[in-house]
């Protein structure tokens, strides 16, 4: 059994998210899983991306909006977890009006190529306004 010292936080790289996110790493780099507490800023969100082996959502403050490639945006509220399955396309953050944290679980086990995410485009204005719009209108509600 080991205590993990806290490590500091870091600010989501540009290539990966659009506006203010700041990500702190909680499980050790040896562990199996990959877990982190996000907070996004009003406005920040992420690109598309996709999991090897799925990821899991816990909300912990504020509101979120997730949407998979194809899909309806969702929103989800603290107390809400949102699991997207491997393989899925998608992007999450916070709604253009306030903060939003999550824990972000996933397994750690690389793929073939050695990667556990594969990162892609950042989402479109229009797409991340046409969610908030729907958030707004209560249309994408998460499932309780």
């Amino acid at each position: 059994m080991n205590i993990e010292p806290q490590q500091p936080t870091s600010a989501g790289p540009a290539e990966r998210f659009i506006g203010q996110v700041w990500v702190d790493l909680i499980a050790p780099s040896a562990a199996q899983l990959t877990a982190g507490i996000v907070r996004f800023a009003p406005g920040a969100h992420t690109a598309w991306h996709v999991h090897a082996h799925g990821q899991t959502l816990h909300i912990t403050e504020g509101t979120a909006l997730i949407q998979a490639r194809g899909g309806d945006p969702l929103v989800a509220h603290a107390g809400d977890t949102v699991y997207t399955p491997p393989g899925e396309w998608h992007w999450h953050g916070a709604t253009d009006t306030g903060f939003m944290t999550h824990l972000a679980l996933s397994a750690s086990p690389a793929d073939a190529d050695g990667a556990t995410v594969t990162w892609g485009e950042h989402i479109s204005d229009a797409d991340y306004a046409a969610a908030n719009r729907a958030a707004r209108a209560g249309a994408a509600t998460s499932e309780r």
